[in-house]
């Protein structure tokens, strides 16, 4: 048998490879703490699995009763006692039959070691190999665990956790299986640490979109529709509206051709491009229309629009002199997402893409690629996306398990990856590389942005594929008159619509810049015999294509500031006797600060400047 340092060796490699291997420990071992706390106040619960995740763990048990608020603090009060005990965390190499007499009272940890032993993870899925069987033990708390811990509890800071709730699940995540109890915490490396969090968790609740949607009366999202079919409501229009104008003005003037192409598509087509085999999980269920009863007769809500913008590209011959051809579509695709992970705009089940396909010859493909990147660039800097970093996403990892993930074609996910690693490389700009994050039929530059907590989600994706054009028999005639095979450069700039309201709403906590502000001037005249003057300097301004409220109402001056500063209108304008006699208003902007009166030609003139300019700022 391996000896106790080995075993304790052996548990690191199970750490994921981006998580911080020190945070990984020391939240792994808070977990083995809490269960024992929880089986202390509750003896008749039984313990699960209790693993890291991002930031901080849980630990699931069979326990038939809900925990008060004063049964929390108890757990927690135990915790920092038993940290403060100096437990050493130690481990031991057991057999099966050694495990199951140790966990005879708990089917879970029987269901575990059988699976264990069997070659299954302890989710049950496939493992490379049957591990060895441990448990570590610390203080009277012993687990089935195959580690890494630190050593010792005195290692953990009792200030540096906090248990935050706890919640329904399922063993196994199966909703046939028996409902468990889920206690969720945070941990970090110190009470400083937590206390960051906390503020940052405090600051992500004050902007999470979903909150400042509805405050702001920019969408909502109504049963009868559906999960995940949200409704735009006039400023939330308006915001989509001036996105859609401001990156399909960009791709025009990039030499994009913009199509509109169906929402639908017989079945057939996915089939072509391996979307049916590959995606169909992640699809709404085909339409059987009733004429024929075969595959020709069924259609299906596309998830994709690149099948659609294949045939585009098909509708006539192309030579080599066409190329490069960009086609471009603010394009509705339909996911078929559970109901359960839908929610507001990030997760929804019908989206639009700025997408486009460009059709390239061999020797075309670096150079475009490096144009879609700039033009990238140029958009995020418009949009005050300031952190991002990119991702080159790669099919399976060699030396993990066998994947049917990706297609089957070693030689062109070489070459695709390739690409566009030199793509990367030959801009400058740092990238990091990972497996297993490709799309089916290529590899990818995946565009990583941060939301107000620190995570990372992809925003933008430039793909090259070299595989969707074999399967259509995509040609173009070369110089030398015979067919040759484009590249496809998939590629979203700004993303669908609603992913980048979404994240524009919390990345500005809905007070956008004034160039995608829905309302952007609001008027507050002091008295009814000021209302005839604030209509006509708002009329002159929508004249002028400016976005602007005119509050008519009969609440008093500082109610009516006080409204547009809650819907975060940059600029406030008020009018009274003295204004009107100079044709002077008084500006105020949304954050408070008093301009004070300014003629009337003057303020539309700096308003001209800073929406033209697209500065962050409120002043030119």
């Amino acid at each position: 048998m391996a000896t106790e340092a080995e075993l304790k060796a052996a548990g690191e490699k199970y750490i994921p490879k981006d998580y911080d291997p020190a945070l990984y420990k020391l939240r792994h071992s808070l977990a083995h703490v809490l269960a024992q706390a929880v089986v202390e106040k509750f003896p008749q619960a039984k313990p699960t699995i209790g693993p890291p995740n991002e930031y901080g763990f849980y630990y699931d048990f069979d326990l038939d009763v809900n925990p008060t608020e004063g049964e929390l603090e108890w757990i927690a009060n135990r915790m920092k006692q038993i940290i403060k005990g100096k437990h050493a965390f130690k481990v031991r190499e057991i057999s099966a039959d050694e495990g199951r007499a140790l966990f005879k009272d708990n089917p879970y940890k029987l269901e575990l070691i059988d699976g264990l032993t069997k070659g299954q993870d302890e989710y049950g899925n496939a493992s490379a190999a049957a591990p060895v069987l441990t448990v570590y033990q610390q203080d009277t708390f012993v687990d089935l665990c195959r580690g890494p811990h630190v050593e010792a509890t005195n290692d953990l800071d009792p200030k540096g956790f906090k248990i935050q709730q706890v919640t329904g699940s399922y063993w196994r995540g199966d909703s046939k299986n028996k409902s468990l109890k889920r206690f969720h915490a945070t941990a970090w490396a110190s009470g400083d640490d937590l206390k960051a969090h906390l503020a940052r968790l405090e600051e992500a609740a004050k902007r999470d979109h979903r909150k400042v949607g509805r405050e702001l009366e920019l969408f909502a999202n109504e049963p009868v529709f559906g999960s995940g079919f949200p409704m735009l409501l006039p400023k939330g229009a308006t915001i989509r509206r001036l996105l859609e104008t401001f990156i399909t003005d960009y791709e025009r003037r990039a030499g994009y051709l913009h199509v509109f192409t169906p929402d639908i598509a017989k079945k057939e087509l996915y089939k072509i491009s391996g979307h049916w085999d590959h995606y169909k999980d992640s699809m709404f269920p085909p339409m059987d229309m009733g004429e024929g009863g075969n595959d020709d007769e069924e259609l299906c809500l596309r998830p994709m629009c690149c099948p659609h913008h294949i045939q585009v590209y098909k509708s006539k011959a192309r030579s080599y002199r066409d190329l490069p051809i960009r086609i471009a579509e603010l394009g509705n695709m339909y996911r078929f997402e559970r109901s359960g992970v839908v929610g507001g705009l990030s997760r929804v089940r019908c989206m639009t893409l700025n997408d486009a396909h460009l059709f390239v010859r061999p020797d075309q493909v670096k150079h475009e690629i490096a144009g879609v990147l700039q033009l990238m660039k140029r958009a995020y800097a418009d949009l005050g996306i300031t952190e991002y970093r990119f991702r080159l996403s790669k099919n399976a990892d060699p030396d993990g398990p066998p994947s049917d993930k990706y297609v089957d074609n070693p030689a062109m996910w070489e070459s695709s990856t390739k690409m566009l690693r030199e793509v990367l490389q030959e801009s400058g700009m740092p990238f990091f590389e990972a497996w297993n994050e490709a799309a089916f039929y290529g590899p990818k530059i995946d565009v990583q942005v941060k939301d107000v907590m620190g995570r990372e989600e992809t925003l933008s994706t430039i793909q090259a594929d070299q595989h969707l054009p074999a399967k259509f028999e995509l040609e173009y005639k070369d110089s030398d008159d015979t067919p040759k095979r484009p590249v496809m450069i998939h590629r979203g700039v700004i993303s669908t619509m609603e992913r980048m309201m979404s994240y524009l709403i919390e990345l500005y906590a809905g007070a956008f810049p004034v160039w995608l502000s829905p309302v952007q001037v609001a008027i507050v005249p002091i008295a009814d015999r000021h209302f005839e003057f604030a209509q006509k300097l708002g009329n002159e301004l929508l004249d002028k294509d400016y976005r602007v409220d005119v509050d008519l109402g009969d609440k008093r001056m500082q109610a009516k500031i006080r409204d547009a500063q809650l819907q975060k209108i940059p600029y406030i304008l008020v009018i009274g006797d003295k204004e009107m006699e100079a044709n002077a208003v008084a500006v105020r902007l949304r954050d408070g600060t008093d301009l004070g009166a300014k003629p009337a030609a003057e303020f539309v003139a700096m308003l001209e400047a800073v929406v033209k300019s697209r500065t962050l700022k409120l002043l030119p």
